[in-house]
This record gives C-alpha cells, structure tokens and sequence, in this order.
C-alpha cells in the first residue's frame, strides 16, 4: 500500500483543475495505493477540505500500513479482524447477513451450517441477526463448533488433573515453563514463570469465571492463550529496530532492486514510475535507474530496458516519485544505482539538476568532513546518512566521457576470474552467452554535472582480490552478474568474505531470466554481499526470502551483517562445517494441525526446511497429504522433524510452505532462526507478496537447542539432572566411592582434605614417589554421612516433610468437607424433586 498527497492521474488534475495557477487543489488531494502485490494496483482518490486533513491521513494510514507488529500479530487479532469483518457487513436495515458468513467459510457449508446451530444463531442463507447477537462469545463458540481442535485436548490432558476438566495453576505453570520456554535461557536473568504471573494468564484467558476464581484453566482457556500475544512465533523485539546503525556501510545488507521500473519481463514489460515508490515503501534503499538519451525536440533523458520492448518513462518522473517516497517508511539513506547510457552533456546536466533541485537537500553532494575518501578510510554509516540519498554512476574526467566495452546493461563492472581461481587476471576464461558483452548499450563514465553528485558508491571493474586489497578504497563498488559471483564464491569464497568487509558489491541477475525470474539471495548473503539486487515485480520464493528477512530491524532496508562478515581479525569460509566460536543448534519443529487452509475442500500438506550456510541440514521434510479432504482443520500430528546441526543461527531462517494435493500453493512463512520462539505456536501464514492471510494458519511445537553431538548427549542428558549431577561431579573426584550406596544429597558434600604437612616433614621433592599401581585414598561411607553438610540438608528435609503432611492434611480434611457438603445437597435437591414429581402425579 502508498500513499501520496500529490495526485498524478491526468484525469483527476483535469477534474479538479489542479495545474491552474495558484490553485491549492493539489495540497488537498490523497491517493491510497493498494493491491496484492507491487503490480496489479488499484486506486483511491480523495479530496479534503483542508490540506492539514490530508496530511493526518496519509501518515496515520502509513503508520498502520507498514507497522512490522501488525502484520506479525498474533492468532487473536486475526480471528477479532474476521469478527469485525462480518459486523462491518451490515445491510442498510443494520443487520448481519448469514449469507456473508458463509461466503467467508466457503470450504464446507454444511459444517458452517452446523456450528452456526451450534452457535444458537440463525441458519439459513437468506437470514440476517442484530450485531448484538453476534456477540464476542457467540463468534468463539460458532469457530470452535466450525473448527474443532482434538490436538489442543490432547495437548490439555497430559497435563491437567487425572479425569478433571480442567488444568490447576499449578499444572499450568509447569506446563509454561517446560513448554513454552526457551531452555537456553539463563534461569537467572530470564526467570521461570512466577504463580502471580501464571494466576493474571487464567483472569485473562479463561472464559468460565468460576474456573478463573478457583485458579483453574480450561480446554477453551488453554486455547485462547495459545493464540493470544504471549505465544506469538515470532520474538516481537526483534521486529523493532534493535540492531547498531552506526557502523560503515560496509557491514549492512541492503535491501536492493533490480531494473526496478519494470512491472513484468525484461523484453517487454510496462515500465511505470510507480515501481519506484513502491519499492521504496517496502523498504528497498537502493534502486536501479536505467538511463538513455531522450529524443527530439524535447531531449529529456527517459529510463527503459535498452534495445528490448519495454516501454519508456521520463527520468524526471522517476525521480519525483523517488523524492516523494524516499523517507516516508526508513529514514537510512537510499542509493540510487545510474546504469547511465546518456552520451550527452546537456542531457546528463539535465539529469543533475533534476537531482539537485527536485531532492534538494536529500541529496549528498559532498563527502562528510570526517569521513574523506582517501585510501585505508571507510566511508560512514547508515545512521550518519539518515536522510540522504546516494548516486552510484561511474565517475571519470571532465571531457569527453569514457565508453565501456559494448555489452549486457551492466557487464562494464563485471568480474574477471583472478589469478587465485587459477587464470590471469587479464584472462576472461571460457565465454558464455551470460558473461559476454550484449547489445544493450554503452554505459558512458559521467560528464563534469553528473560526477559532481556522485561520492561514496564510486562504481569501478573488478580485476582481481589483490587488486582490491592493494588499492583499499572503501568507496570503490563492484558488480557481479550471479553466475560470476557463484563462481567466485565457490573457488575463493574466503577472500570475497574478506572483500566485502572492506567495501561493497553488488549482485544482479543473469541476463536469461527474461520472465524477471530470481536467483536465491542467501549464498550471497552467507558471503556478506551488500547489495543484492532482485527483480521485485516477481513474487517467488527468493523474493518472499528477501521480503521475509528485511522485516526486521524496524523495516529499515538495513541488517547488520554477522560479527564474522564484519571483523578484520577473523576469517570466515560460508563452507566450513564447524565454526569455533558459535555454538550451532539443533531446531526442532512437529506440525499438529491447520486452520482454514483453503476455500476449497481438499487434501493439503507441510513443507518444511532450513535456508543457510551450505553445511546446514538440507533436507526437506513433508508431511503426508491430510487423510480426508478437509481444509477447515486438518490433523498430522506426526513424529517432528529434526534439524540436527544449524552451524550459524543468526544467518539461518526456518521456511513453512503449505500446499494442496495437486500441488497449489496455499500459503508460506519464512522466519530467522535468531527471531523464533520456543513452544507451541501458531504460524499464520503468508500470501505469495509475503501479505498475511487473516484465516490460514498451522499450530506447531517448535524447539530450538544448542547442538550436542551424539557422542556427548548421554553426557549431558544425565548433568541437565541436579541427582544425576551431582553423583557425576562426585564419581569425578571419588571414582572408588559406591554412589549407589551412598546418598547424595548436596554438592557441598565433598572429601575431607588431608592435614597439613608440618615443618620437619621432608620436602615434596624429597619423597618417594607414588607407586602407579597403589590405590588412592577416598573417604568411607560413613564419615560422609557424618559430614555436616549432609545432616544439615536431612534435617531440611526432615523439617519439609513435616510441614508438606500438615499442610496436606489440612486440605484432605476441606475436600472432604466440601464434597460431603455438595453430596448432602445433591441429595436434598433430589428428594426435592421427587415430592414435587409425586405432588404432581396426585
């Protein structure tokens, strides 16, 4: 979604008379820009009465457009969005039609028909109800009659009292703190869930006020926490911006465009200004511009897909939509990437002043005072470029410009195989019809108005890793077409890891992906390229990838790239199957059941699998097709996948894919290992533009350890017992003592220390040396039963015990009571009802 207070439909400025002069029609005009995808777009055109008006709207509909909370909210808030929905669907005699109902359920009619009489609510199509009908209550009690949930039950009984309706506060707390924790956490500074905690969780969730007075939980109350904001899927802090904004842009991945004015394919799409700002509210920052030479008599410079189908549009338009845009969802700075074919001085000075003048002082004409760009210097940071918008065009000398080799739109920066790959760096290797020069154009170098505005992303050749070391300019930027940048990390991945933590690259797709398809961003990543550029009016899953990760941060379009793509001292192979200084996990995740999967009854199935480093588990896990076509609550409560060892978390992310039986996508999710949370969850799903879905959603146990290797897990299994533990700990110092003998009771139990040696014993080196075969000394049985450490702990168990049979006592005597009570009563109740049935007989 956009939105502009600036309207540009001719029609409308013809209708409202918005280019006469001193008319302040155009202040008051507000367009609402929405669709599925950055496309297929529709628009809403409003007019205010006053301009104030419309600017309150225009930032109060961005705030909750693109707040990352409301599009990860939890279960709840989507079931409360189809209730107010339905309300929303009032007819003019203010009622609520059936029939809307049903269109909102459409995967199983008579199950609708059946929970709405479930539901005590009207049934037929052709009925309505008041809005004070449809309660709250009512819209719980018809979804859980429409969508049973035998698994959440399942879940319930394994920890709630034997045959007993119900879960005690005690049975719930042990059921958040064993389940609904993450075990890594320090129990210290992340302390287990409190009693008063646990009781607020039952007043809020618990429907059965009865239940919540008495501090108990039912199946329904128990089901309404998990789909409440404490059980989110995602760890909410990460969302906001948490990350350091103050390091040289070297060390962010970008969010990056490629031929971002194209709505369809690469020969003969549409191409449209509006891409931009698209692209720019969805947090891209940096965009590509493709700049030929307008024609007479006007000579405008245009942007297009030179030598192809594809249609033109004004430079100047694009950058208006890019000044209106830039800043309006990140305030971190925006590069614009010239592919600049324009081999005029007047059109090129064109080009600058529409730069200078129409973004003004958003443009960064001059390098920062503390940052010169010199040599062994890195440029500044996202945080000191708040506001400010980057150009990347070759910069040459003031004549004639340079031309590049004729070739593909962007091959002038691409590389040459070093010398480490095996060939000179002059060689170019084999050739292929990707890596030779097209027919796309000449690039040209910048005439003296167009190199005045470039600074900080100077765009140069690549020749070799050698090069780039010796030369050590961290404003220097190169670009790699994907087939070459896989090359290169395959054969010397280290030394590229090594390149861009000291300046930048830039990966853009092949030249045969002419349908605008995309190449998946994570070996890049893994890599630590900056800007890899893909094509945005193509939804697949490299793009719902890219989409996916960039949510975080607070949207700002820039992550902080790993310690280890960062730091000088260390070096990094995105290929090593062991990293020393991180400890890998192991995830685990069981699918349960889903919710409202499909419109259409059918059989569906889960997809899961880990995208990361190369050694990470690359199997893809399946579920079996849901045993009866049924969309609306389909049950596999199979046996959980495991993903044994995630090498680095933190560049890791978990993907959830949804289909039907012929293999239809029904919905996805992809999120960072680093952001999941532990325990039962439920995922709601995603559109193929990574949109949220309000009803689809799957209910999952998800599990994130650290890794053990196999040969330690018994090792550990028995320390992560404080018994076992402690029997472990003392076997170390005491291997002859009999621990199954002996109680053990406390760590501080440990062996007497031997005496002093006086001053007339011998000096150690004068002593005989132990003989190998002599026994050590350990201390008997009983002199550690007399040890006063043990009695003191006894004597606190003793006391405890004491204490636990009075109290139980106590409470055996009041149940007693209570129930003895409840039968008398019963018992009068029912002689009651025998009188008053005799009665009436006579």
């Amino acid at each position: 979604m956009s939105v502009r207070s600036h309207q540009q439909h001719p029609k409308v400025r013809n209708v409202f008379n918005l280019d006469f002069p001193n008319s302040d029609h155009l202040v008051k005009t507000l367009t609402v820009v929405t669709g599925p995808d950055m496309v297929n777009l529709t628009y809403h055109n409003f007019f205010a009465y006053k301009e104030k008006v419309t600017q309150n709207w225009a930032a109060d509909i961005l705030s909750i457009a693109y707040n990352p909370s409301r599009n990860n909210a939890c279960r709840q808030v989507f079931m409360e969005k189809i209730q107010f929905k339905l309300h929303s669907s009032l007819s003019l005699a203010v009622f609520i039609s059936i029939l809307s109902i049903y269109k909102m359920f459409p995967a199983d009619k008579k199950r609708v028909e059946g929970a709405l009489a479930s539901a005590h609510l009207p049934k037929g199509k052709g009925d309505t109800m008041k809005p004070d009908v449809f309660t709250e209550a009512a819209f719980k009690l018809f979804l859980m009659s429409l969508c049973p949930r035998p698994e959440i039950y399942e879940i319930f009984t394994s920890y709630s009292a034997k045959a007993k309706p119900y879960m005690t506060k005690e049975s719930l707390a042990k059921f958040v703190n064993e389940k609904q924790r993450d075990s890594r956490l320090n129990e210290e500074l992340f302390p287990r869930f409190r009693p008063d905690q646990v009781k607020a969780l039952i007043e809020k969730y618990e429907p059965c006020s009865s239940n919540s007075n008495r501090g108990q939980i039912s199946p329904e109350g128990l089901l309404f926490y998990l789909m409440g904001p404490e059980t989110s899927v995602v760890i909410l802090d990460k969302l906001a911006k948490c990350q350091d904004m103050s390091q040289p842009l070297p060390h962010y991945l970008i969010k990056s465009s490629h031929n971002t004015y194209l709505t369809a394919g690469q020969f003969s799409g549409v191409s449209s200004p509006e891409m931009y700002r698209q692209c720019l509210l969805a947090g891209c920052r940096c965009l590509e511009l493709d700049c030929w030479k307008g024609k007479p008599p006007d000579e405008e410079p245009i942007i297009t897909h030179g030598f192809t189908m594809t249609t033109e549009i004004l430079f100047k338009d694009v950058i208006e939509a890019i000044a209106e845009s830039a800043f309006k969802t990140s305030q971190y700075p925006v590069i614009l990437s010239f592919e600049n074919h324009v081999d005029s001085v007047k059109q090129q000075e064109k080009m600058a002043n529409y730069c200078k003048t129409i973004f003004g002082d958003m443009l960064l004409m001059d390098p920062l005072d503390k940052y010169p760009m010199k040599p062994g210097l890195q440029i500044p940071s996202p945080a000191e470029l708040m506001g400010k918008i980057l150009i990347k065009n070759k910069k040459g000398s003031h004549g004639k410009p340079s031309q590049a080799c004729p070739k593909k739109t962007e091959e002038s920066e691409q590389p040459i195989v070093t010398a480490s790959a095996g060939q000179e760096p002059n060689q170019t290797g084999p050739t292929n019809p990707e890596d030779q020069c097209g027919t796309a154009g000449q690039e040209v170098t910048a005439y003296e108005e167009m190199s005045a505005i470039v600074n900080y992303i100077q765009p140069t050749k690549f020749i070799s890793f050698d090069n780039s070391r010796k030369k050590n300019k961290s404003y220097l930027i190169s670009s790699f077409v994907e087939t070459k940048g896989e090359s290169m990390i395959s054969k010397t991945a280290v030394e590229f890891v090594e390149y861009n933590k000291r300046q930048m690259s830039r990966i853009y797709p092949k030249g045969t992906r002419m349908d605008s398809s995309n190449y998946s961003p994570q070996p890049f990543w893994n890599a630590g390229c900056q800007m890899v550029a893909l094509n945005y009016q193509t939804m697949d899953f490299p793009m719902q990838h890219n989409m996916s990760l960039f949510e975080f941060n607070g949207r700002t379009g820039y992550l902080l790239k790993h310690d280890l793509l960062r730091r000088s001292d260390k070096k990094f192979d995105p290929y090593c199957e062991r990293i020393d200084t991180i400890v890998a996990n192991t995830l685990t995740i069981k699918i349960y059941s889903g919710q409202f999967l499909s419109d259409k009854s059918v059989k569906t199935g889960v997809e899961v699998e880990i995208i990361g480093l190369p050694g990470d588990p690359k199997k893809k896990y399946r579920t079996r097709w849901s045993t009866t076509p049924n969309a609306i609550n389909p049950v596999w409560n199979e046996e959980p996948f495991v993903f044994e060892k995630i090498l680095l978390p933190d560049m890791a992310s978990l993907r959830v894919v949804v289909h039907e039986e012929g293999g239809k996508f029904l919905g996805h999710r992809i999120i960072p290992i680093e952001a999941l949370q532990s325990g039962f969850q439920h995922i709601c799903l995603r559109s193929e533009s990574n949109m949220p879905l309000t009803l689809p959603a799957l209910f999952v146990y998800i599990e994130v350890k650290d890794y053990i290797p196999a040969a330690f897990a018994g090792t550990v299994q028995l320390l992560s017992v404080p018994i076992s533990r402690k029997r472990i700990l003392i076997c170390m110092l005491m291997p002859n003592l009999d621990v199954e003998s002996t109680p053990v009771a406390d760590p501080a139990i440990a062996p007497v220390p031997p005496s002093e040696p006086s001053s007339s014993d011998p000096a150690p080196e004068d002593s005989t040396p132990p003989d190998d075969n002599e026994e050590p000394s350990t201390v008997p049985c009983e002199e550690l039963l007399q040890h006063k450490s043990f009695l003191k702990v006894t004597k606190r168990q003793e006391k405890d015990m004491k204490e636990l049979e009075k109290k139980f006592q106590k409470k055996g005597e009041e149940l007693i009571q209570k129930y003895s009570d409840t039968f008398k009563a019963l018992k009068k109740k029912n002689s009651m009802k025998k009188k008053d049935h005799t009665a009436g007989m006579k």
